[in-house]
């Protein structure tokens, strides 16, 4: 079994350890922990100190560590707080059995926001640390007040700024540090969202979005004509309440995905978010003008979405063809087996649909199975 004394730190290179910690420094001689960290902690290591670099791939790290399973415990430095989105929790993952000692450093929006003299018991705390934009675009769909964001060098502030620009997010105020716990170059700046996508920052950094005015409205049920429509045709969309209605049967709270096939304006994937905004959705359209659709119609909205025109997934042909291609991909049926009375099926219910929403718009039903003329571009 792995045993691990784990020990936050922070950017200052003259670090206060307690003596508890010093004596377990001295102690040891295998030690772990990311370039930054070696560079902090070098003068304290023993003479013959075996150093494993924490870097990607993770597995060749690991493997490191079980080599010296029941032998050697294993000292790793890491950045704040190792519980906080930090590497006790990669540890806890990938040797659940292991043991762990912990000394905790204040993590880095903590540092920031009692530099600010900011409360922030009521902060939504986001990592973009090697995550993607799901968790951060949540929270601004969320509309939330006080919003703590963990960067990397892909996701800077830069880039968030501008990303919040795209969207229509510039009712927060920016408030970046940089080198934190550094007495020597640490640094606290304050911005406007347009100023921030204008500069440049020295990682690492973390930042706090304090919301100073209401943004985007989340609406239950947006009105048809919020949307940009495929070339100005009003009825190329799926009506408000019949989209109100489906997503109501679909049990979204309780739900992860959702997938939107054949997207056309992008109705329904928007008013799912909006309402759900946990949702992970991908939304699929064969033509190519639902790219541009998507696009606008998720710029007037306010959120960001990954939609796929044309490959990937075979979102082609007509009617049930459309099914049985996407059920192919989806339940590894190389042969996309719809029988003959599976196709009956699908037309009687495309044809049930079809005339409520004929009676909707108060207009007389369809009478004949071949007045229907299936549209998989329809939303």
């Amino acid at each position: 079994m792995n045993r691990f004394y784990v020990i936050g730190l922070d950017d200052n290179m003259r670090q206060y350890f307690p003596p508890e910690v010093l004596e377990i420094i001295s102690s040891h001689r295998v030690f772990s922990g990311g370039v930054r960290h070696h560079e902090i902690v070098r003068s304290l290591l023993p003479e013959k100190a075996d150093w494993i670099d924490i870097k990607v791939p993770l597995d060749e790290v690991f493997d490191r560590y079980r080599s010296y399973d029941g032998r050697e415990s294993i000292v790793v430095f890491a950045s704040g707080d190792p519980l906080f989105f930090g590497f006790a929790v990669t540890i806890q993952n990938r040797l659940p059995d292991a043991q762990i000692r912990l000394y905790p450093s204040f993590n880095t929006l903590q540092l920031l926001a009692q530099n600010l003299l900011m409360p922030y018991h009521d902060m939504r705390i986001v990592s973009l640390t090697g995550r993607p934009w799901h968790e951060f675009d949540r929270a601004l769909i969320e509309s939330a007040s006080k919003i703590g964001v963990l960067t990397d060098r892909e996701h800077t502030p830069t880039t968030i700024a501008r990303r919040m620009l795209e969207y229509g997010y510039d009712n927060y105020t920016m408030f970046v540090g940089e080198r934190l716990g550094n007495t020597e170059r640490q640094s606290i700046r304050q911005f406007s969202i347009q100023a921030a996508a204008m500069n440049n920052f020295v990682h690492p950094n973390c930042l706090i979005l304090r919301k100073e005015r209401d943004g985007h409205s989340r609406k239950f049920g947006l009105p048809d004509s919020a949307f940009e429509h495929l070339n100005g045709r009003e009825k190329m969309i799926t009506k408000m309440p019949i989209r109100l209605l489906s997503l109501s049967m679909l049990d979204l709270i309780n739900r992860e995905r959702f997938w939107d096939i054949g997207f056309c304006t992008g109705s329904v994937s928007i008013e799912a978010k909006l309402l759900f905004p946990h949702l992970h959705i991908t939304s699929f359209e064969i033509r190519e003008e639902g790219r541009k659709l998507m696009t606008e119609n998720c710029h007037r909205r306010g959120y960001n979405r990954r939609f796929l025109i044309g490959g990937f997934i075979s979102v082609g042909g007509s009617g049930c063809n459309l099914y049985r291609r996407t059920w192919r991909e989806i339940s590894g049926d190389p042969y996309g087996s719809f029988q003959k009375d599976e196709r009956e099926r699908c037309h009687r219910l495309q044809l049930r649909i079809r005339r409520k929403q004929s009676a909707f718009r108060g207009s007389g039903p369809p009478n004949r199975s071949s007045d229907i003329r299936p549209n998989p571009y329809h939303d």
